[in-house]
C-alpha cells in the first residue's frame, strides 16, 4: 500500500509502517518536556504479552496523539522521520523527534 506524502497521517499507516521496518508495532508517545514537544517511538510493542493495550486501545491512543501532529500541520516530517531513521529502538531507550511547529503548538503545552 502506497500512501500520499501531503496526506494526514493514519494509525494503519504508522502500524503498516512500523511493521514493516521492525516486524513489531512499538509504542508511540507524544512527550511535553520544559515547554517542547516530542515525538517518541518507545521500545514496547503491541506484540508483547506485557504490553498493556490491546489493539483496539493502541490504535484509539495512535489515533489520538496523530490528531495531534496532523492539527501541528507536522505530518510530512513525522511520516519522514518513521520511515527514513535509521535507529531502532531498544530497551530502556527510545528513538526522540524534537516537533517544531508554529503558534498552534502552543495549545497543547499547557
Amino acid at each position: 500500500m502506497i500512501f500520499d506524502p501531503k496526506a494526514p497521517l493514519s494509525a494503519e499507516e504508522i502500524i503498516q509502517c512500523l511493521r514493516n521496518r521492525w516486524k513489531v508495532t512499538y509504542d508511540i508517545q507524544l512527550i511535553v518536556r520544559k515547554k517542547r514537544l516530542y515525538l517518541q517511538i518507545m521500545w514496547a510493542y503491541l506484540e508483547q504479552q506485557s504490553f498493556p493495550m490491546d489493539e483496539e486501545e493502541y490504535r484509539n491512543h495512535l489515533n489520538e496523539l496523530l490528531e495531534i501532529i496532523n492539527r501541528l500541520g507536522l505530518a510530512a516530517n513525522v511520516r519522514e522521520w518513521i520511515y527514513t531513521t535509521p535507529k531502532r529502538p531498544r530497551i530502556g531507550r527510545a528513538l526522540t523527534l524534537p516537533l517544531e511547529a508554529d503558534e498552534r503548538l502552543e495549545e497543547f503545552l499547557i
